[in-house]
């Protein structure tokens, strides 16, 4: 099995997981083994589900605003985890190919391997919502078809994304791509960078 398709397996797993809870405050029960690539990316996984419930409850209309403001911080402190966990996983994959010296006409791609990957942790959380949609009973026949439009497009998209990384791994890998990383260097959950914060 490619890194890929590894790495979506883990994806589709932690999301089936999540969802025998569907509780944004239920405890992450990470099952491959403790220091893993895999733990990485199914605790990474978790994390987004987490957040996309989170996304969901804070547009309820009559939601308390003291709530939403506490979900909102809650969205932010995720973001950031999220950010980490994306360059924990490049890091790994900068060690991976430390030895390979790119060929002198290397390129290098708008994304690194890992926010690619990021990418593809989402999209298996779309597909099983747009799934779900397409299994309810109380909605219009109108209204499942079109989301059974839109699953068929997200699973095309699945496997175009996951060509798209291991391309990019094997270019990586021969020296056609030079792999390199920046921090994100986020700005407004620092009290030193964020005005609103260090002017207070």
């Amino acid at each position: 099995m490619n890194f890929t398709a590894e790495a979506y397996a883990v994806f589709v797993r932690s999301t089936d997981d999540y969802h025998l809870y569907d509780d944004v405050d239920h405890p992450i029960a990470n099952p491959c083994p403790a220091g893993s690539l895999q733990a990485l990316l199914y605790e990474k996984n978790w994390v987004d589900a987490v957040q996309w419930h989170l996304e969901d409850i804070i547009r309820n209309p009559s939601i308390d605003p003291a709530q939403a403001l506490s979900i909102k911080r809650r969205i932010d402190a995720s973001n950031q985890t999220r950010t980490d966990m994306v360059e924990y996983i490049d890091s790994y994959l900068l060690d991976k190919y430390k030895d390979v010296q790119p060929l002198p006409d290397a390129r290098l791609n708008t994304e690194t391997p890992a926010w690619a990957v990021d990418r593809l942790s989402i999209l298996a959380l779309k597909i099983y919502h747009m799934r779900a949609e397409t299994l309810r009973a109380d909605v219009s026949p109108q209204h499942v078809a079109a989301c059974q439009a839109r699953l068929e497009i997200l699973l095309s998209q699945q496997i175009d994304l996951s060509t798209a990384i291991e391309e990019l791994i094997d270019d990586i890998e021969q020296g056609r791509k030079r792999m390199k990383t920046y921090k994100q260097m986020k700005m407004y959950n620092d009290p030193a960078l964020n005005p609103i914060l260090y002017k207070k």
